[in-house]
């Protein structure tokens, strides 16, 4: 953590071990937790320790780091890894990147550092997108908890609060996991960016009285043709932000678009347990033994999306990821 920056490193290489913010502890803690083994770093992508489709991707490059510096079969360590969790493609991305290396650690370090450095440029890129003192009304948590370090979707945010446009924030609590109210909220607190938080089925009466100037929420997973698979109710914001006319942005650096996935359609959706449904931090909410269905994403149709902000700069319909091209570059 510097003067610049009042968030710690999410995620980073630190003496043979992978050192982690416990996002289970927030916010009520800031905790920290090390990963000495595969086994370990597969646990902490389990149980949400470290989540978010950047910081999975580093997670996957230096749990490969924690193979080969203890031994393990980097085939079967890999294996392990990505199963995880299957909706966010960059976990994936980065376990074939530490792969790939002919030193684990060595490329581990350089995904984390090249990963803070996108994520500046996607701010800087989307920041003019954020009306001067915009209200921006973001869901679940794309800041630097999500990433190595500074964010995407709270990137933009944080880029437009950099350049003097005052942006503030409505913040989606993002049920079932509460990533909105435990998470973007602790990170907005402390960059000192004004916010408000909001129960998610407030968005549609927030929209109609004028409040949103625009919606900026990260991804999971792109697909080729730009539909974007992000936290579960993200899709129906997307609904509402076009009903109302009001802009819809994705905030995603290029390692979560997956150029082998020709449509949404294709995106696996995890399936978390029904207890995070039925219960808040250990408190029922539901009768016992009541059924719950838990998807953890949503997909959301590209023509639902304004634009596709990366650290490459700003894509703008029609989306065209493939290999022959990439529109609006």
């Amino acid at each position: 953590m510097t003067a610049a920056d009042p968030i710690p490193p999410t995620i980073e290489w630190r003496d043979g071990a992978v050192r982690m913010i416990d996002q289970r502890a927030l916010p009520g803690r800031l905790a920290f937790l090390e990963a000495r083994t595969v086994e370990e770093i597969c646990d902490a992508i389990r149980t949400l320790a470290v989540r978010g489709a950047p910081a999975l991707g580093v997670a996957g490059a230096m749990g490969m780091a924690l193979a080969a510096v203890t031994g393990e079969d980097a085939d079967g360590a890999a294996a392990r890894i990505r199963a995880t969790r299957p909706t966010a493609v960059n976990l994936a991305w980065g376990v074939a990147k530490g792969l790939a290396a002919a030193d684990p650690v060595a490329e581990a370090v350089r995904l984390y550092a090249d990963d803070i450095a996108r994520n500046r440029r996607l701010g800087a890129h989307g920041a003019p997108l954020v009306p001067q003192d915009g209200r921006v009304l973001t869901h679940c948590n794309a800041g630097a908890l999500a990433c190595a370090g500074y964010g995407t979707a709270l990137g933009v945010v944080r880029g437009a609060a950099e350049a003097g446009r005052r942006p503030s924030v409505w913040v989606d609590e993002t049920r079932p996991v509460l990533q909105g109210a435990r998470l973007t909220a602790w990170e907005l607190d402390r960059l000192g960016i004004p916010s408000t938080l909001v129960a998610d089925v407030m968005a549609g009466s927030l929209m109609a009285a004028g409040d949103v100037d625009c919606v900026v929420v990260g991804a999971d997973r792109i697909a080729a043709n730009g539909d974007v698979a992000n936290k579960v109710g993200t899709y129906g914001l997307a609904v509402l932000a076009h009903h109302h006319g009001i802009p819809f942005y994705v905030a995603a650096p290029m390692s979560t678009v997956d150029r082998d996935c020709p449509t949404g359609a294709g995106i696996p959706i995890e399936r978390r347990s029904a207890d995070e449904v039925t219960s808040i931090e250990g408190h029922r909410i539901a009768p016992a033994g009541f059924a719950a269905e838990n998807r953890a994403f949503d997909v959301t149709p590209a023509a639902l999306v304004t634009a596709i902000v990366t650290e490459d700069g700003v894509l703008r319909p029609p989306y065209r990821f493939d290999l022959a091209a990439v529109t609006g570059l």
